[in-house]
């Protein structure tokens, strides 16, 4: 499809990017770090009470939060800890913008075609990006009923606010605000379930941007990331819009063919040329069109290293990546919404990459990796933490390094021939 640019009338199509997905998860295990309250939970709370007070919050809210709450001080370990999986940047995409990914956001895309709709024209934020983010945060919905992943936030904050000694203020900000939030009415202690630091609902927000940037986009007259995706993908757009300054009617980026002998120190994602100066490097579209009449200012990335994939990131870029400040959670974001709505995958191949495996040989491997004694945690084709230690698991037994836990072509032949 044809995507403008720049701002002055002149358009080429939009070449798709195969996109990162969100960063590893965090160790859930392992042993927590002693946590360094000056008193006791239950003096902490009534000292706390105070900054309760002076947020507006009142007594009645605060008892009804509090009472009988413990601390889930299993949250040290997790803040501590560093992802368990590396992955390769091919690996990375792969395994986030894959075919489950991409064919349950078909689906979203067709029921909530009318939502996107309407958020697009009230925020101009495109439905591609909105259906990235979604699938990226939250596998569209799918994962914020699984305990495995969601709990209750209160306990997680308040342990957090109670004895991190490195961010106190930060936790405390953001227990607070999700105080307020109870009090508003907006939500629940029971309701307000998230990741280990707080993260709620089809999007994840923090308490914070719940508050401010979220969005009565269904009319039920309170603000909520949970239920129907209306205002957490509405609140969304707005973050990107007042905080990222997403510009309507811009892609992200495109795909760019370097010439021969091309200077890589040029690509480190930070020295912003117009395409006009690109295309005097000798810098072209992946299809060999010239960028030498574009005036739009561009940043060039290679996020595999040389040979790989070469992006040319416009300004939407960045403000996707206001979201999460890291280009490849960024990249994930946009590449799933780009093969979501039929785009292809990269044109460049990955330097020592291998495809994906499709969707029928990821729940191959699944399947045959519990018929081993290796649980995966479910055969849906999505592979998550359960999975990847599932292969990491299988790859150390049958010999095959690295032991990285990525579900490859190998794994797949070494699991049918009975290894």
């Amino acid at each position: 499809m044809a995507v403008r640019v720049d701002r002055r009338a002149v358009s080429f199509g939009l070449l798709s990017s195969a996109l990162v997905g969100a960063v590893p998860g965090l160790l859930g295990a392992g042993p927590a770090w002693a946590q360094k309250a000056a008193k006791p939970f239950p003096a902490w709370v009534e000292q706390f009470r105070a900054k309760a007070r002076a947020r507006g919050i009142n007594d009645a809210t605060y008892d009804a939060v509090f009472r009988g709450l413990k601390p889930d001080t299993s949250v040290y370990a997790q803040d501590r800890s560093q992802p368990e999986f590396t992955e390769q940047t091919w690996q990375y995409l792969n395994r986030r913008v894959s075919d489950w990914r991409i064919a349950t956001g078909q689906e979203r895309a067709r029921q909530y075609a009318g939502l996107f709709s309407r958020i697009e024209e009230a925020f101009g934020v495109d439905r591609r990006v909105m259906l990235g983010y979604w699938g990226m945060e939250s596998a569209f919905g799918d994962v914020l009923d699984n305990p495995k992943h969601m709990k209750p936030i209160f306990p997680s904050l308040a342990a957090l606010a109670w004895g991190d000694p490195r961010r106190r203020s930060y936790w405390e900000a953001e227990l607070l605000n999700a105080l307020v939030i109870v009090q508003r009415g907006w939500g629940t202690p029971q309701e307000m379930t998230g990741s280990w630091a707080g993260a709620m609902g089809h999007t994840q927000w923090m308490p914070e941007v719940w508050l401010n940037m979220g969005v009565d986009f269904d009319g039920d007259g309170r603000i909520s990331p949970f239920g129907r995706p209306d205002d957490a993908l509405a609140g969304t757009a707005n973050y990107l819009v007042k905080r990222g300054k997403y510009r309507r009617g811009e892609p992200w980026g495109v795909e760019a063919k370097l010439p021969a002998g091309f200077n890589t120190a040029f690509a480190d994602n930070k020295s912003r040329r117009p395409l006009s100066q690109w295309g005097d490097l000798g810098v072209t579209t992946v299809d060999g069109r010239s960028l030498s009449s574009y005036d739009e200012p561009a940043r060039l990335w290679l996020p595999g290293g040389p040979g790989g994939p070469a992006l040319l990131l416009f300004h939407n870029f960045y403000a996707v990546r206001s979201y999460n400040p890291s280009s490849n959670y960024a990249l994930a974001v946009v590449h799933l919404g780009d093969r979501i709505m039929g785009e292809g995958a990269f044109v460049t191949p990955w330097p020592g990459g291998e495809r994906a495996l499709s969707l029928a040989e990821v729940q191959e491997v699944q399947q045959r990796l519990t018929a081993a004694g290796f649980s995966t945690g479910g055969t849906d084709g999505r592979v998550g933490t359960a999975t990847m230690r599932a292969v990491r698991a299988f790859q150390q037994k049958a010999g095959i390094n690295p032991a990285d836990g990525y579900a490859s072509l190998e794994v797949l032949a070494a699991l049918r021939q009975g290894r």
